[in-house]
């Protein structure tokens, strides 16, 4: 049974940082793209950043561009999203999600995502 499990959320004060992770079990990801998105109350699903097979090409959302690093460890099947300079409106629930077919482009709309985690709450005050 593939999973997708996220860690790392919490409270944080504008400005802070938070480092989140996914470690993914059931089977490797390590020749596909995953990627970060998250969901605020009473909005949709959005992308925040993606990270190809091999952790060298990045793709951001404009609206976390700067402050978000996505990175990889393939070897313990993890990824993970430090978050800098965190603002009130970076709140919200931030998913993992990964790609079935091997290698290919650096996705950012939910619907190429084969595999999700539960989501973990980040939350930023002001």
């Amino acid at each position: 049974q593939v999973q997708l499990v996220e860690s790392g959320g919490g409270l944080v004060q504008a400005g802070g940082s938070l480092r989140l992770s996914c470690a993914a079990s059931g089977r490797t990801f390590s020749r596909n793209t995953m990627g970060w998105f998250r969901q605020a109350p009473g909005k949709e699903r959005e992308f925040v950043a993606a990270n190809s097979w091999n952790g060298i090409s990045t793709k951001y959302a404009d609206s976390v561009k700067g402050r978000c690093t996505i990175s990889r460890d393939n070897a313990k099947n993890t990824l993970y999203l430090q978050m800098n300079s965190l603002k009130p409106e970076d709140t919200a629930v931030y998913y993992c999600a990964a790609r079935l077919p091997e290698y290919g482009a650096l996705y950012d709309q939910p619907a190429h995502y084969d595999y999700w985690g539960q989501g973990t709450q980040v939350t930023v005050s002001s």
